[in-house]
């Protein structure tokens, strides 16, 4: 059995479906990865989520979903008086998104804080995959990085992997010098790297993919896999670079998770045994079928069983 955890903040999502009415989800970048990877990567592999919540009824619901999902919640903390973080979600008619975050207060900032369980840190140590995001490190405080750091670098001392969406989104850094220090560290201690490219170029001034993939390879990084919108994606490693065509999408209805269903395509298809060019295929065919879809996470009996196709 595969062990994989994800780390990072699961909110709420209102996404409008007209001006006036709203649909409640839970959602959140690594949880989506982590859906989707709990749905494709079959009965050898065991996904669990990492965060804390609060002990209110939406707290208590996102819960639920998540382990609906078949995924773990063992290492969720509870907060109490707590509540999650919530965003609103206005979709353009190109299926472009733009986001409203209410979250300064969500419990999820208090991981690896002050007074985090040394219990979670501990277990994660022994996981096969750890999965984090640039968001996961916009939430934490300075010395809750140095803690997380810290757990990055206990998985792989046992022979764990370490997989990172360098996810860049200006609002919630103090300075773009923060964020690309905070994301140049974390790239030190991953094995695979899923930057975009257009967030990259902002904040790196990477001039185009091979420069991007360049500079992450040359901090260690043995996959770097860099994501181009409706170009596709890079995959670079030690023993190939490679250009993978996006699956061409006619109708676009909502590009939300696009990116984070394709990390978890190409994990799921890697851990099955793939090579890096079809895992980063199965990856452009599950963001393909996400993207027709309204919100973050498409309906689950749909979903795993067009995963299941893409995979064949």
């Amino acid at each position: 059995m595969i062990r994989v955890a994800a780390v990072g903040e699961a909110m709420m999502e209102l996404t409008h479906r007209d001006e006036r009415t709203l649909a409640l989800g839970f959602a959140g970048d690594t949880l989506n990865t982590a859906t989707y990877l709990a749905r494709m990567a079959g009965p050898g592999v065991r996904v669990d989520y990492v965060t804390r919540v609060g002990c209110d009824w939406y707290s208590n619901q996102l819960v639920s979903r998540i382990e609906s999902e078949g995924i773990g919640t063992t290492l969720i903390e509870r907060v109490e008086g707590g509540t999650p973080g919530l965003y609103l979600v206005r979709t353009g008619a190109d299926g472009e998104r733009s986001f409203t975050y209410h979250r300064s207060a969500s419990p999820a900032r208090g991981m690896f804080g002050p007074d985090h369980d040394p219990r979670i840190a501990k277990a994660l140590g022994e996981y096969d995959v750890l999965y984090l995001s640039a968001i996961t490190l916009q939430i934490l405080g300075a010395e809750a990085r140095e803690r997380l750091w810290a757990t990055l670098d206990a998985v792989r001392s046992y022979g764990g992997k370490v997989a990172f969406d360098s996810n860049y989104r200006p609002a919630g850094w103090q300075s773009a010098d923060e964020a690309r220090s905070a994301i140049t560290n974390t790239l030190q201690r991953v094995d695979w790297a899923f930057p975009t490219f257009e967030d990259e170029a902002a904040l790196f001034g990477d001039v185009d993919p091979e420069a991007c993939a360049r500079r992450i390879s040359q901090l260690g990084v043995r996959q770097v896999v860099v994501k181009n919108g409706a170009e596709g994606c890079l995959v670079d490693t030690p023993t190939i670079k490679q250009y993978v065509t996006a699956e061409q999408v006619h109708h676009v209805v909502d590009t939300t998770g696009a990116g984070d269903s394709f990390n978890a395509g190409y994990l799921a298809a890697w851990l099955q045994g793939r090579y890096p060019g079809d895992a980063a295929k199965a990856g452009h065919e599950l963001a393909a079928k996400v993207i027709q879809w309204p919100g973050a996470i498409i309906p689950s009996c749909r979903a795993a069983d067009e995963a299941k196709a893409g995979l064949r």
